[in-house]
């Protein structure tokens, strides 16, 4: 299964025949990527699900209607299991950024959260998920971002990256968190579930 967002408004493409949901169910081939994109934008359905019957197949030809760009990104613990946040535009996020030319993807991870929140001692424990959202800038841009758990002990202050509109940079406790997911990203719940069910 694929689950792609339009700012929270989620697209599955979903081989499964089980499916059960509030969302329209369409065939993968009976409806239009521009129609999907027109419905969400007006906010006619609150999601919809393509059936798949080649799901990596379907993948690719969804894909093609769009720009891919990658980027990395991770979710940080330090020594209490407390998870790094950063508040930018109002919303809390996990630091994430773009992957450079010839960089692998692991280093993209670190190089970014290194950068966005002034941290360091950083390493990887393991690949957690990859999430997808599209937005449109010169035309629709498919960002596939691949996320890292990862652990710290750096206990000296964080800096937010300013210039990048990240305005406060903290570890939060467990009973924290709870209110941030009320004021974040669906892929950032995503992730955080991710984490959480392991």
């Amino acid at each position: 299964m694929y689950k792609v967002f339009v700012n929270d408004t989620p697209i599955i493409i979903t081989q499964s025949s089980k499916i059960e949901s509030i969302f329209p169910v369409f065939a993968f081939n009976d409806i239009t990527f521009d129609e999907i994109l027109r419905r969400l934008n007006e906010k006619l359905i609150k999601g919809i699900i393509l059936y798949s019957i080649d799901l990596e197949k379907d993948w690719k030809t969804f894909k093609q209607n769009l720009r891919v760009i990658s980027a990395a990104g991770g979710l940080v613990l330090n020594d209490k299991k407390e998870a790094l946040f950063i508040y930018r535009n109002k919303v809390w996020d996990l630091p994430k950024g773009w992957v450079e030319k010839d960089e692998s993807l692991e280093n993209a991870a670190i190089r970014e959260v290194e950068e966005e929140c002034g941290i360091f001692n950083l390493t990887i424990t393991k690949k957690l998920i990859t999430t997808y959202h599209i937005y449109h800038q010169n035309g629709y841009i498919l960002k596939e971002t691949y996320w890292y758990l990862m652990h710290s002990n750096y206990n000296a202050p964080l800096i937010p990256q300013l210039e990048e509109g990240i305005t406060e940079v903290s570890f939060k406790k467990t009973d924290e968190i709870e209110d941030i997911l009320k004021n974040t990203y669906a892929n950032i719940k995503i992730v955080y579930a991710t984490y959480k069910a392991q």
